[in-house]
């Protein structure tokens, strides 16, 4: 998924690149790369995430149960 986003942010730093103003160029690069990317890496990070909470919480559990 990584090298997908990576081709994804060259292609269309390409494409702001042959944009006629510098002010188009970067609304070309924030509404085609940043903002979707951001959803898309979001949205399929959310298994990570979940996992990393679940980890935390047993991380506590095992804490909070420990004599002192």
């Amino acid at each position: 998924m990584l090298i997908i986003a990576i081709a994804w942010i060259y292609v269309v730093l390409l494409m702001s690149l042959t944009e006629p103003t510098v002010v188009a160029g970067i609304m070309t690069f924030l509404m085609y790369c940043v903002v979707p990317l951001g959803i898309l890496l979001y949205v399929t990070g959310g298994k990570g995430r979940r996992a990393r909470r679940l980890r935390a919480r047993e991380r506590e559990r095992a804490a909070a149960s420990e004599p002192d």
